[in-house]
Parts: structure tokens; sequence; C-alpha cells
């Protein structure tokens, strides 16, 4: 049953983004991966990945990009092919450029131009709210916590080096959390409207949920369906501005089945001569965008 109402529609379409990968047969996801396959040579194959699916398997998860990558191999490769290897990971909600090596040493090798910050990621979010200043860096380090609550959970957050000083305002030094990774994301504005912008972000460190945490709660900007980072101390819907659910067409109570609007956008990969990947954002995410009305930058 499609309804015919259109914001019914879309929501549907929304909620069934993240079941439909789980649920089809291994040899079918293989075959959307090869479908969804932007470039190949002898040493690499690059594709877009789908929004919803996990590159690792874990508790509750019947299918992930690992699992099926000896079945991708002999699609793309006349059934003699050597398993692909897993150079990278994106987070299951994060759609875009993923780079998998045809072999063990190629997949060494890019996993080092990752590692040595030789790799230049550039992604897309569309976030809640506006960035002051509008294009920056962020550079806060980051730890996984225990978040004390109802409900206790993990969750990775800010371990800033330095601190306003309560009595004066000024900014005094604190000890630094010896666990914590140096995170650092560059950040630019390319649109603004409907209380919400569209930003292109460029993660210069690789530390697990950088981008979310550095724009939820550095820049007090949250990815627009992170319903993660947008409470510290609850697991909770996000909470959407009214002119954001207006131009939505949707009701605060049905937040919570927006998706994560963080697509990785671009990949420079300098193996030999520099290889440069591009991948539209996927079809919610320009939907949303239109709704938004903010505009994509003409490349």
């Amino acid at each position: 049953q499609i309804p015919k109402d259109p914001t019914q529609r879309w929501l549907r379409e929304l909620t069934a983004l993240s079941q439909q990968l789980q649920q089809v047969h291994p040899n079918v996801l293989a075959k959307i991966l090869k479908q969804r396959t932007v470039y190949q040579n002898e040493d690499i194959v690059v594709i877009d990945k789908p929004y919803g699916l996990p590159v690792h398997g874990g508790p509750g998860i019947k299918n992930c990009i690992a699992d099926v990558l000896p079945i991708l191999a002999k699609m793309l490769d006349n059934m003699k092919a050597d398993p692909l290897h897993l150079c990278h990971r994106l987070d299951k909600e994060t759609t875009g450029v993923m780079v998998l090596a045809r072999s063990k040493e190629a997949a060494e090798k890019i996993r080092l131009l990752f590692k040595t910050r030789q790799v230049e990621k550039i992604y897309w979010a569309i976030v809640l709210g506006d960035p002051d200043p509008v294009e920056g860096v962020v550079e806060i380090p980051i730890v996984e916590k225990e978040v004390q609550s109802h409900q206790s959970h993990y969750k990775m957050t800010l371990a800033p080096n330095y601190r306003l000083c309560p009595e004066d305002g000024k900014v005094v030094r604190i000890r630094r959390n010896r666990s914590a990774e140096r995170a650092v994301t560059r950040y630019r504005r390319l649109a603004a409207a409907s209380a919400c912008s569209l930003l292109e972000l460029q993660p210069i460190t690789g530390v697990k949920h950088q981008i979310r945490v550095h724009l939820a709660y550095g820049l007090g900007c949250p990815i627009l369906g992170d319903h993660k980072y947008s409470h510290w101390s609850k697991l909770a819907p996000q909470k959407l501005p009214e002119l954001t659910l207006r131009r939505l067409k949707l009701e605060q109570s049905k937040a919570r089945h927006l998706p994560l609007h963080l697509h990785a956008h671009r990949l420079c990969l300098p193996l030999g001569q520099p290889l440069d990947f591009v991948c539209k954002p996927p079809l919610f995410f320009q939907k949303t965008l239109r709704k938004l009305e903010l505009d994509i930058p003409k490349d």
C-alpha cells in the first residue's frame, strides 16, 4: 500500500532506508554493491556506499560489507578473484565514496596513506543552525565516555585542553585527558536556509564519530538526523526547529525517522598519480536539500 500523500510516502521511504539492506540475501547485496561501483583498476575498487549498511558485523547485524567482499570480488572479476580487502571504514549511516583493495599489499599501502593523512576526504553534511564563524577549523581532542542516565550508554565526546575561568573569563589550560585522541576538522558553509546549513567538511584526523562530535558539541550544529549526538545525557530523537519541520512537512513526533545526513562526497587518493573520486549525495539527501531550499553548489 503506497500512501498517496507525498509526505507520508517520503516518511515511508526514510523508515525503510535502514532496514532494506539488512533483509536481502548476501548475493543480492553484493550485486547492489557491484552496481554502485564507480571505479576499478587492477589495485582498487571504489564503491558508492549506500545508507544503513555497516562495514563490519556485530550484534543484530545480518548483512555487512565485510561479509560480502568475496562474493563481490567474483562478480567483478570473472569468477576467479581473491576476496577484496577493506582499507578504511565509514559509519553505518554514512553514504558515499569507499575504497576497497584487490590485494593485501594494495590494502596495506592504502591503509598507510590514510594513517599518515595523505588521503584528502571531503564530506557534505546538512546541519541544524548556522556555524559561527561560517568557516574555520575545530581542533578539540575526543574521548569515549559512559553517559550516566536512566539508560547508560557510551558516546564520543570532547576533551578540550582549555576552558574559560568562571571568575575572570580568561582561557586556562587544563590537564590533558590521557585517553583522548587529537581531532581536527576543517569546515566551510556552502549554503544556509530553513534554520539549517549545508557544510563541506574535511576531517584531517580520523577519530571515531569525529565529524558528528565536532559539529554537535564543538560548533553547536548537530547533523540533521543525528539522534545520538543531538543530546548529551539521553537517547532521544533530535529536536528540530519549527521552520525546519514546516519545510520538511514533518511533525516533531516523526523526527526520529530522519536519517543521518552525512555523505562522503569526495576522496583523493595519491596512488602513483592522484585519483579523484566523487559521489553525488543519495536521493534522500538531495530531496532534503530541495525541501529545505539549500542550494547545492555547482562543482
